[in-house]
């Protein structure tokens, strides 16, 4: 079953990997390619959280707004 995360404005579509045993998750409405996982729904989170705030802060680090997440409008 794949389920949704949101932090920040961002959103990331996960599900849980039977062969591996862990949650494999990545951000979605943007075209860069931004992954996590963890063994846990509470190390999803923190992962989910920290790929998030690393995207935003490796974007400023080189000098590119990250993108923003697709609204619809």
């Amino acid at each position: 079953m794949t389920q949704v995360l949101s932090y920040k404005n961002y959103s990331a579509i996960f599900h849980f990997d039977a062969e591996d045993h862990i949650f494999v998750g990545h951000l979605a409405g943007i075209t860069d390619i931004v992954s996590f996982h963890g063994e846990s729904r509470v190390e999803l989170i923190q992962a989910f959280e920290d790929a998030v705030d690393g995207y935003i802060e490796l974007s400023e680090k080189h000098g590119v707004k990250p993108q923003k997440p697709y609204s619809g409008r």
